[in-house]
């Protein structure tokens, strides 16, 4: 299997779970850190983050969950990946109160990572559609530092939605006693991403309290830095890589938490 130009540099491997094999990319050493691509897959940007996370000294471990590995944004492209996931039945979009199934999968990619990388635990990271997962994820033990960049599901098409968080009622109370035992959760979004709605980080700050670390960027009209109304993904297509641009401020963060939790002094 060759390996896409944007991956160069990653080993990869296939791992099984649930019945179902897929295709994972590794770089680095160190505690894992799972980095869960965004739509409409590990674009070169993707790449360029898990590429930050190894040179911070953790192994970044990349599941291919859809897309074509390596290939760059478009409209196009985008919206056919969106599409699949949206009839897939490994994803499920509107589910304000259940996660996805493919999340039973990526846990147990957690704990294999764990068995090889060791350290205290894992990090994970999901981005736009995958998010919430992330908080999903945290139902295995292994996982002790979770991030949440500009998660979007459910898709917020009502008020219970905007404030849904992809996590049954159950699953929520266990996230709950993790982050108050002290595996809290970190939070990324622009502020007027109207499709990762504001809603959403009051629902984390109510039900987690101090255990939720929200950064929300200004993104309003005239805001200081310029940043576009449309700005959606944080640490990749958006990110603005410049000495105290919020984005660049918002990256140093995320790999300050993983260091934080993953190599305690």
């Amino acid at each position: 299997m060759s390996t896409p130009p944007a991956l160069e540099g990653f080993d990869s491997f296939s791992f099984t779970a649930d019945n179902a094999m897929r295709t994972v990319y590794r770089r680095g050493e160190g505690p894992a850190v799972l980095v869960v691509h965004e739509i409409p897959g590990i674009t070169p940007a993707v790449a360029d983050f898990a590429r930050r996370v190894a040179e911070a000294g953790f192994t970044a471990v990349l599941p291919h969950l859809f897309g074509t590995p390596g290939k760059d944004y478009s409209g196009g492209y985008i919206a056919e990946q969106m599409l699949r996931a949206c009839i897939s039945r490994e994803f499920h979009v509107l589910a304000s109160r259940g996660s996805s199934p493919i999340t039973s999968w990526l846990r147990a990619l957690c704990r294999q990572a764990h068995s090889e990388c060791g350290g205290p635990g894992v990090g994970c990271i999901g981005m736009c559609l995958t998010g919430n997962f992330a908080l999903s994820m945290m139902l295995d033990e292994s996982v002790m530092a979770p991030v949440l960049s500009q998660p979007s599901l459910p898709f917020p098409v009502s008020a219970e939605h905007r404030r849904g968080l992809h996590l049954s009622d159950g699953d929520l109370e266990i996230v709950k006693k993790r982050a108050g035992a002290g595996v809290g959760v970190l939070g990324l979004r622009f502020s007027a991403d109207s499709t990762c709605p504001g809603e959403r980080f009051e629902r984390l700050r109510e039900e987690l309290g101090e255990g939720f670390e929200g950064i929300e960027i200004d993104s309003s009209r005239g805001n200081p830095h310029g940043i576009s109304r449309a700005s959606h993904s944080v640490l990749t297509k958006d990110l603005v890589d410049e000495a105290g641009h919020p984005t660049r401020e918002a990256l140093e963060r995320v790999l300050g938490f993983f260091g934080e939790r993953l190599r305690p002094a």
